[in-house]
């Protein structure tokens, strides 16, 4: 006589009821890295691509390389927006001080200056929408999307409208970005190689 399987345990965890909390965040076991909290869900991101890599690369550095000595710029780090939000940026430009220790994993969204976006396929809709409309809410005075357009890097650039509490566009570059805030920035945006005859 045959033995009926057992039911397999869910491989991840069930949440509480009203949905995790930005603290779960850190306290949750075997989460795939890049685990983002977005209205109380854990978000797990596909993998990523050549062209993400390298435009976070870039972006980070570049950035880096040009920021005042009070700000520091970090890849993957999570903000924490509310008890139901804690997104992951691919790159963020916070104040230093916020920058305490060797092993946060998070900045408070006090400190944070410009959050940047990579968009691929599976995350358009929360970079187009989700995530600027919270990251305007809480105040982040810059927001970036990051897209590849037909082969060539392309930033849409949004600066915090203060008197209605949303993002406005500041410019839709290619090729080139310059701009004064959130500090001076001037950066080739051919050098995001995105085909195999300028890198991929």
């Amino acid at each position: 006589m045959s033995v009926a399987p057992k039911a397999s345990t869910p491989a991840w965890p069930t949440p509480p009821k009203g949905g995790w909390t930005a603290d779960d965040l850190d306290q949750l076991p075997n989460l795939p890295p890049h685990t983002e909290l977005i209205d109380g869900r854990l978000v797990f991101v596909s993998p990523q691509t050549i062209f993400h890599e390298r435009a976070i690369d870039f972006l980070k550095w570049q950035l880096q390389s040009v920021a005042p000595d009070d700000f520091e710029i970090f890849r993957e780090l999570t903000i924490d927006l509310d008890q139901q939000n804690r997104p992951e940026p691919d790159v963020v430009v916070v104040r230093a001080d916020a920058a305490e220790d060797l092993t946060q994993t998070r900045f408070p969204v006090s400190a944070v200056l410009l959050a940047i976006e990579v968009m691929s396929e599976e995350s358009a809709s929360r970079d187009r929408e989700t995530k600027p409309m919270k990251y305007a809410r809480a105040k982040i005075p810059h927001y970036w999307r990051v897209e590849n357009e037909r082969g060539r890097a392309v930033i849409h650039a949004f600066e915090l409208e203060p008197t209605t509490g949303t993002y406005t566009s500041v410019g839709i570059f290619r090729d080139r970005m310059k701009v004064e805030a959130p500090f001076p920035i001037d950066l080739d945006l051919t050098r995001i190689k995105t085909r195999r005859d300028t890198a991929e």
